[in-house]
């Protein structure tokens, strides 16, 4: 049976289940399916719905909803073993499809099965058709090195460098969320598209569709929110290495920049600064005056970031009230302990518990000791890493949240510990918010989190997937991001291979929304409280190699006026400043199948070099446009792919249609 009470959504009955259709923002529809009834207490991504104008109706055994460029039609069809429900998305001006359920099998299941297992949870799937024609782009961030998805399957579960933000773009015309923090996995294959929740309570999922890839992601940032306005002192550069293992070492590095006259906007006291994992504060014996060094690195015009883990010991002063209180990750079975760790005073690893950031008690408890130990000494920045949260063994299936099982909610671990220092932040007055953040999920980027690529390889074949996850991410809703400069796990400084992947890393890292320096450097001592890399600062690579970054960091500071209008663009319309050449051109069939170029903004195009010993490297131009070399002068009208010199000191950038946009230093 199908029904329309509103004259808006429609409500469909067939036996046990119930699937709601329901318009959920301009262009754009969510759908819910539930044994017996729908459920609005399942946690999800979504925002309550903006105004749209929406119409449903009913005629026997179809039904439709409209809601400007977007149309489900829902049917009642028979099939061998009864009636059952099937839906698909059209675009309402012309029919055409863009989106169709497809049966798993003539017999059974259907579109949407409910496998239960105990209490009102299931194994939940949905499946879809594929086409042969579609790529799909978004879906966070992921090591395969892949810009389109087409034919993978990706694990939905939250580990160190795959972040699940289940949001994908198609080339078909249409944005997806799939609106469920559950653990699973989706399947882009030929023969059909399946997302699928291990243990879950309902389905939950929605559809938009607009003019072009921009109005999609407007779209989904409607749907599940705007990043804030990025502060200008963060578009600068931001030096890390892993670690610093003392104030005084860190203030010599910030007074070094700052002789030398290179820009420097944050510098980050690393993991281990702590007394106790999950104290949450400075330790004395290393960093005696916190508020003094906050003081002087503002006289140098610098932030203080602070690496912030949500993993407490059983030596923190704090263990004991969050265990009794309930404000812990509990466990299915065992005890409350999700990883392995050699903390401060103990010299063997033990097992450390994760605050429960899903629970709005927790999360004020977590900021109070924040708040008195790092922001009211002055610091503005937060490096929220492990957030994933990183236990060992990965077994999500065996925590507990305040929200959830952990096979239900999982995913949703990173955005609501990014929301414990939004709301925190906001708390205070203050509309600065700055998060780095090692995973993410739907949603995450509302709250100021921006997102890095995590613990990768200091390779050139990273390098490589880096420019591809970035660009998913960015495609995923997230427009705050960045990678660790050279990569993290590596990477000798006295090297002259490894110096030509600094330089090159660092001439792409100059376009990317965040600019960011950090790296576990060759000598690598064991884990522990007392580890520090090598040397991994601007001058620590050799003559030749600094006279490049200085260059490097030279040019971001030009291109900051630009990049924070890109910002704006990205904090007001939910277009990301970094984008595949598709998003301003989807027009040009071929700029759909370039992967190894991006756009920062509108008006430059940058080719960064991704092997060693290259001097030149082919550039597609899109149609539509004509491009200058930001050096050479060239220009080229577009849809041409041309040989682009890539000398050592610079890899090729081009303008559009005479934009004015300080690459060189002449304007």
């Amino acid at each position: 049976m199908i029904t329309s009470e509103d004259g808006r959504t429609l409500e469909v009955t067939v036996r046990h289940e119930v699937l709601r259709v329901e318009p959920w923002g301009e262009g754009s529809l969510r759908v819910r399916a539930g044994r017996h009834r729908i459920l609005d207490d399942v946690p999800g991504a979504l925002l309550p719905a903006k105004p749209s104008a929406a119409t449903a109706s009913v005629d026997e055994r179809i039904g439709k909803v409209v809601n400007g460029p977007l149309t489900a039609i829902v049917e009642i069809a028979d099939t061998d073993t009864g009636i059952d429900a099937q839906l698909r998305f059209v675009r309402t001006g012309t029919g055409e499809e863009l989106l169709s359920e497809q049966r798993a099998h003539f017999w059974w299941p259907g579109a949407r099965l409910f496998m239960p297992s105990r209490n009102g949870y299931g194994r939940l799937e949905q499946r879809f058709t594929a086409y042969d024609d579609e790529r799909v782009y978004g879906l966070g961030q992921h090591t395969h090195g892949r810009l389109d998805q087409k034919g993978l399957v990706l694990d939905l579960v939250q580990r160190n460098a795959e972040v699940s933000v289940p949001f994908l773009l198609s080339s078909r015309g249409y944005g997806f969320l799939w609106n469920n923090p559950a653990v699973g996995r989706v399947e882009l294959a030929a023969n059909g598209t399946r997302w699928v929740a291990d243990d879950a309570r309902q389905l939950d999922y929605w559809v938009t569709t607009g003019d072009g890839p921009k109005e999609i992601l407007g779209h989904y940032a409607d749907a599940t929110g705007y990043a804030p306005m990025l502060p200008e002192w963060a578009a600068g550069f931001w030096q890390s290495k892993l670690r610093y293992q003392t104030q005084d070492e860190l203030l010599s590095v910030a007074r070094e920049y700052h002789a030398r006259g290179l820009p420097l906007s944050v510098i980050v006291a690393d993991f281990f600064h702590w007394t106790h994992l999950g104290d949450w504060k400075f330790d004395p014996a290393e960093w005696p005056d916190p508020a003094a060094m906050v003081r002087e690195l503002a006289d140098l015009g610098v932030k203080l970031m602070v690496s912030v883990w949500p993993s407490v010991s059983p030596l923190s002063s704090n263990y004991r009230e969050l265990h009794e209180r309930g404000l812990l990750v509990a466990a299915e079975s065992g005890v409350p302990a999700h990883a392995p760790w050699k903390d401060k005073g103990f010299d063997v690893e033990m097992p450390v518990a994760f605050y429960d950031a899903t629970n709005p008690a927790a999360r004020r408890f977590v900021w109070s000791k924040v708040k008195e130990n790092y922001y009211d000494l002055g610091v503005r920045a937060w490096w929220l890493d492990g957030d994933e949260p990183e236990i060992q063994p990965g077994h999500p299936h065996n925590l507990g949240f305040h929200a959830g099982p952990g096979a239900e909610v999982f995913n949703l671990y990173p955005q609501a510990n990014a929301q414990t220092f939004h709301d925190g932040i906001r708390a205070e007055g203050d509309d600065e918010v700055v998060l780095l953040s090692r995973s993410a999920w739907a949603g995450s980027q509302r709250f100021g989190a921006a997102l890095w690529s995590g613990d990768v390889p200091a390779t050139w074949a990273s390098l490589r997937t880096q420019v591809r996850a970035g660009l998913n991410v960015a495609l995923a809703g997230i427009p705050w991001w960045t990678t660790d400069i050279g990569g993290f796990h590596g990477g000798d400084p006295s090297s002259p291979a490894y110096r030509e992947l600094m330089v090159r890393w660092f001439q792409y890292g100059v376009f990317c929304p965040l600019f960011r320096l950090h790296g576990f450097r060759d000598p690598r001592p064991p884990f522990g409280p007392s580890m520090t890399g090598g040397p991994n600062e601007a001058w620590s690579y050799g003559p030749d190699a600094l006279t490049a970054i200085t260059a490097a960091l030279r040019l971001r500071e030009r291109l900051r006026p630009y990049l924070m209008a890109q910002m704006r663009v990205a904090h007001e319309q939910g277009v990301p400043p970094m984008r595949p050449l598709f998003v301003d051109f989807p027009a040009d069939a071929a700029a759909w199948d370039v992967t190894d170029e991006f756009l920062l903004g509108p008006d430059v195009l940058v080719a960064p070099v991704l092997s060693p010993g290259l001097t030149a490297r082919r550039v597609y131009l899109p149609t539509g446009a004509v491009w200058t070399d930001a050096v050479t002068g060239s220009r080229h009208e577009g849809g041409v792919t041309i040989e682009a010199p890539a000398p050592a000191d610079r890899i090729p950038v081009f303008l559009r249609d005479d934009a004015d946009v300080p690459i060189t230093g002449r304007e």
